[in-house]
């Protein structure tokens, strides 16, 4: 039923989300989306080298300055903005 898309139907697609979106937010939404998946992939490959290095002999827990130069985004080429550290939730919670 659905298995075979041609061009027509392909352009068909691309006509209606250029008529949903509009030309101008499309190269907008593209880099955003660029942008997370950068994050996500700097993020997951974090998350390995952790795992890896939770394997090994326990150290020393890093100072808050190695702690926050660690979680650190860098910028996509060609941003605007500046790399900025990622702020992490703290428990203010009393018990």
């Amino acid at each position: 039923m659905f298995g075979r898309l041609g061009a027509p139907e392909i352009i068909l697609i691309l006509v209606v989300i250029i008529l949903l979106f509009g030309a101008k937010k499309l190269p907008d939404m593209a880099r955003s989306l660029g942008k997370s998946a950068r994050i996500l992939k700097s993020e997951a490959k974090a998350m390995k080298n952790e795992s890896k290095t939770d394997d090994s002999a326990p150290a020393d827990p890093p100072s808050p300055e190695q702690a926050a130069a660690q979680r650190t985004i860098q910028a996509a080429p060609g941003d605007v903005t500046s790399s900025r550290p990622v702020t992490e939730p703290t428990d203010t919670t009393k018990r």
